[in-house]
């Protein structure tokens, strides 16, 4: 071929390493890597069986699973196609920077709210916010009786979880007496709240999920 002729096969839609340049790689193409090679994996596939099944070459697929290339779409596409997989598939792991909480024993945040004049303390144990849920959790511990008890209404579902002692607790027209081991789960906009201290002391834990709808950042006045 003479020199600056053009190749007939210019243009094909081939993919491979020629037409697949190796800008720098990151965090995101060792997950893409990562998912590609575990999917292969599970289904049985040689990297040639892939290389058929896509239309990708092999030594593509070879820089794919080791992060040695940035994906195009079209490249990524045929790869979930090829693995019988949504693409979306091929990014998890990438966003997993998720915000934890760790609250050593003793040292949750005493929250001051109704009912803690009349030996109602409650411990906020961590919190989980962001733009669409909100996690709270809390230990309660109820110490003293009294002859009214506060109620509770907020957004969210709530799950009580007992750990000591024994009370029957309020949800709208309902009673339920909790011991420990028992568990309530409930819509946090019924009222709620303990109507008897049957054996004290009492400790329950009180987790209250918030849902896509819960746009005020502002926490109720205690859940449980």
């Amino acid at each position: 071929m003479n020199e600056g002729s053009v190749s007939m096969n210019e243009g094909a839609p081939q993919i491979g390493p020629e037409l697949d340049a190796a800008p720098q790689v990151g965090r995101l193409e060792r997950v893409i890597a990562a998912q590609v090679r575990r999917m292969r994996q599970a289904a049985g596939l040689t990297l040639a069986d892939l290389a058929a099944r896509s239309g990708i070459s092999k030594p593509m697929l070879s820089k794919i699973e080791n992060a040695h290339t940035s994906c195009s779409l079209t490249t990524l596409a045929r790869l979930a196609d090829a693995l019988d997989v949504p693409v979306t598939s091929l990014f998890r792991g990438a966003d997993d920077q998720r915000e934890a909480v760790f609250t050593p024993a003793g040292a949750g945040a005493r929250i001051v709210a109704r009912g803690t004049r009349v030996g109602h303390d409650y411990t906020l144990l961590g919190g989980l916010r962001g733009p669409h849920k909100r996690m709270e959790a809390h230990l309660v511990t109820l110490t003293e009786r009294s002859e009214t008890f506060p109620l509770f209404q907020h957004p969210g579902t709530e799950l009580l979880y007992m750990l000591a002692g024994e009370m029957v607790y309020g949800h709208g027209e309902a009673s339920y007496t909790l011991r420990p081991g028992d568990a309530l789960q409930l819509d946090g906009e019924g009222t709620h709240g303990p109507q008897d201290l049957v054996t004290l002391p009492i400790r329950f834990l009180s987790v209250v999920a918030y849902g896509t709808g819960a746009d005020d950042d502002t926490p109720p006045d205690r859940p449980g």
